[in-house]
């Protein structure tokens, strides 16, 4: 029974070891991504000033502005606000997605991976948040631009997301987003984003996406997130119906 023992403590003694010696990758997915959203969204209810930046092989190219109206329940509101799309509307409804254009007394149905401007889709722009959407693995540890980085390997949970699949580098010293490599339902890589930081109310938040389609390499988009501030809209808003007559001036 002795010698039966000894072999079990130091069984037990070794796994305890390893498990103790690697705690990044035992780190659990779900509270990593909670983690690298608070870097994205300042609240639960906010208004987002967001600019689209369009640049090819270095000059800029095209700019629109959006007012984005974020609630719990993966609920987005974007307003568009540049004058050539004024009255344009995009609703996202956790999976559904729709377009109220002012000439139309319907809602449209579209995709999160809808273009808006350049290589920014509806997606990009309606959803700042991931650990509701996606679950995975961390894979290991890189260093991306000399930031020592978590990497991660998440799918989707539900059929409403942008990018089934995203390959995510997140800081180790603070689990801030630095490079994400976004796939599409085929597998292939469409594009990849770099996050841009800068303080804002003494916190380092997200302040830019820069998005670069894995093609075209000379076409970089950039979204651009002026301002955060606290903002609830009633409910009825985030009803399609509703946005064909509602105008919003908030």
């Amino acid at each position: 029974m002795f010698e039966f023992r000894r072999p079990l403590r130091r069984w037990i003694f070794f796994a305890t070891a390893v498990l103790l010696a690697a705690p990044a990758h035992a780190a659990d997915v779900k509270t990593l991504l909670k983690e690298a959203d608070a870097f994205r969204l300042s609240g639960e209810s906010v208004r987002v000033d967001t600019e689209v930046r369009v640049l090819k092989s270095g000059t800029l190219d095209k700019t629109r502005l959006y007012a984005v109206y974020v609630k719990p329940g993966r609920r987005s509101l974007v307003v568009f606000r540049s004058p050539s799309e004024r009255g344009q509307k995009l609703l996202m409804l956790g999976d559904d997605f729709w377009l109220v254009l002012p000439s139309s007394q319907r809602p449209l149905r579209i995709t999160p991976l809808q273009k808006l401007l350049g290589d920014a889709s509806t997606g990009d722009v309606a959803n700042l948040t991931w650990a509701e959407d996606y679950d995975g693995r961390v894979e290991g540890e890189a260093t991306i631009d000399g930031v020592a980085c978590l990497k991660l390997d998440i799918l989707g949970q539900r059929k409403g997301v942008t990018y089934p699949r995203i390959v995510l580098y997140l800081a180790k010293s603070d689990r801030s987003p630095v490079h994400a490599e976004l796939y599409v339902a085929s597998e292939k890589l469409a594009k990849e984003a770099v996050f841009k930081f800068g303080t804002i109310d003494g916190r380092k938040l997200v302040t830019a996406m820069v998005l670069r389609d894995h093609l075209q390499r000379e076409r970089v988009t950039e979204v651009h997130y002026l301002s955060r501030r606290p903002k609830t809209l009633p409910d009825h808003y985030y009803n399609p119906a509703f946005l064909v007559r509602a105008d919003i001036e908030h």
